[in-house]
């Protein structure tokens, strides 16, 4: 690529950055830096009537957690709106634009008009010179509505008769028959220019090699290329991204969607400032960035081979426009689901699980986490953690054991705590259906000849052991595995949840294993 790709990604501050505009980002991030190039954040502000209050925050703050941040900006074209005017004006000097002075009432009984005949209304050549404009009215009116300060905008002036071709990395070579384009507002009555001018403005002044937005802006193309040659100006080369898809398939993905099937369509969780009303955020909801971000890459995008798990880096290496199909890309909360699920089993390091699991056994127990186990990477001690008093110690190699033992089934940090709380708090109560089920005359009996098997064991070395003296004592018992296993899990647990039982006891170890087990014969009443 000769030319120095600069790139930019241009959202609205009137709410959430949806997961569809978090794609955009991600896909004109991937694109710069694997060029080399330079990303770009411009906060299209023009229209101040939609802006809402901590959006353009929000945005940000979704970029970093999403470790995909900008190089330059934020930009925001509330604060160049000086400069748009002359660009406007400039298009009045060449004949590319003109001033329009129709009020509002009249426009509307112009559009009740053509319904009423069965027509569309269209502000453009076939009827420029039946309204009220500096082209169908003489030179002096226009001065005079202009000095007595009428109401104005300025449109636009569609070329009639034209066959424009367009071009899209994604979508190929595309031609539009001019006389069905309406004279777009380029600039309003209250002093701040549309999308279409701004939008143009500020990508030939940013430098801008690349568009790369989403399929809802490919109507407003034939307009954008006519603006860069009505100025005289290179275009950037544009790709339109496919839209993202109910999971159904059919229809653009919402916040309802999200609502009524129960997953997120936003980054991170927000709170809209006027209603108070909460939305779910990937962030809050468990899901680690880069699980997101592999998830997001897939929509729409394919590497050409197999492969679905990618780091950052990889993703850099690998994106290619031209591998971004045209068709909308069906969304799949289960497939999210499961990147998450795969990161937890395979990517994240159990130190890094334990570290963003240590918050809520802080807040679920009275345990302070401390650092006593060799075994462990760790190296700093939670001075913050060991200062409180009246809490119990547990040390950072059993939260990792636990760890291991229950990761397998997580979709989330959060689901952590629900799969392990027997591992911090002993059972208070016990399963009453599994307790009628599996609690025997005799269990008490054969429970009291299992705490004197594993007395006789030392368990610094559990794990060597454990599973085969199990198998040969129960085999010189004659007792069948379920027997013991289903009411030992309820001694433990307290119902029949959790891992592989010999896996509870090597890590609960002798004493609070043999502890559990006479609380539960001394509880349970059958």
């Amino acid at each position: 690529m000769n030319k120095n790709v600069r790139v930019r990604f241009a959202p609205s501050p009137t709410g959430p950055l949806h997961i569809g505009g978090l794609r955009t980002a991600l896909f004109n991030y991937l694109f710069a830096k694997k060029h080399n190039g330079t990303f770009i954040l411009r906060i299209e502000d023009t229209d101040q009537s939609r802006f809402v209050e901590g959006a353009e925050q929000y945005i940000i703050d979704a970029l970093n957690w999403c470790n995909i941040p900008f190089n330059e900006g934020p930009y925001r074209q509330s604060e160049r709106k000086h400069i748009y005017k002359q660009y406007a004006e400039q298009l009045i000097d060449s004949g590319n634009a003109y001033y329009a002075f129709d009020t509002t009432e009249e426009l509307d009984f112009h559009r009740k008009d053509h319904e009423a005949k069965g027509k569309t209304f269209i502000y453009n050549w076939h009827n420029r010179l039946k309204l009220k404009n500096s082209i169908s009215l003489s030179e002096e009116d226009v001065k005079t509505k202009l000095n007595s300060g009428d109401d104005y905008v300025i449109r636009f002036k569609s070329p009639q008769d034209e066959t424009l071709r367009l071009k899209d990395i994604i979508r190929g070579d595309m031609t539009i028959d001019t006389n069905i384009l309406d004279d777009k507002v380029l600039f309003k009555s209250d002093g701040m220019p549309t999308y279409h001018l701004a939008n143009i403005v500020d990508d030939h002044l940013m430098e801008i090699s690349h568009v790369i937005r989403g399929e809802e802006w490919l109507p407003s193309l034939a307009l954008h290329q006519l603006l860069y040659n009505a100025f005289g100006w290179e275009a950037p080369e544009f790709a339109h991204l496919p839209l993202i898809m109910k999971p159904t398939g059919k229809g653009k993905l919402s916040k309802r969607d999200g609502d009524r099937l129960g997953f997120p369509v936003f980054p991170l969780e927000w709170k809209d400032p006027k209603t108070g009303e909460v939305s779910k955020g990937y962030r809050e909801e468990g899901y680690f960035p880069e699980a997101v971000i592999n998830f997001l890459a897939f929509l729409g995008w394919n590497p050409g081979t197999e492969q679905e798990i990618f780091t950052l880096k990889e993703l850099i290496a690998d994106f290619d426009l031209e591998r971004v199909h045209k068709a909308g890309a069906r969304f799949n909360p289960d497939k999210a689901k499961w990147y998450n699920q795969y990161y937890i089993m395979y990517v994240k390091t159990i130190e890094e699980l334990t570290d963003l699991f240590i918050p809520t056994i802080q807040k679920r127990t009275n345990y302070i986490i401390i650092n006593n186990d060799k075994s462990t990477k760790y190296k700093k001690i939670r001075q913050e953690y060991i200062d409180r008093s009246n809490y119990e110690n547990i040390d950072l190699g059993y939260v990792a054991r636990v760890i291991w033992s229950i990761r397998a089934k997580a979709s989330y940090i959060d689901d952590f705590w629900s799969l392990s709380d027997f591992f911090f708090e002993p059972p208070n109560s016990y399963d009453k259906k599994a307790v009628k089920k599996q609690w025997k005359e005799d269990t008490p009996n054969l429970m009291k000849a299992f705490i004197a098997f594993i007395n006789h064991f030392d368990f610094d070395d559990t794990s060597t052991w454990l599973d085969y003296e199990i198998e040969k004592w129960l085999e010189i018992k004659g007792v069948h595995f379920g027997k013991l296993a289903l009411p030992l899990r309820l001694c433990l647990v307290g119902s029949l949840k959790g891992p592989f039982v010999n896996k509870i006891i090597e890590i609960l170890g002798e004493k609070e294993t043999i502890r559990r087990i006479e609380k539960a014969i001394n509880t349970i009443k059958n």
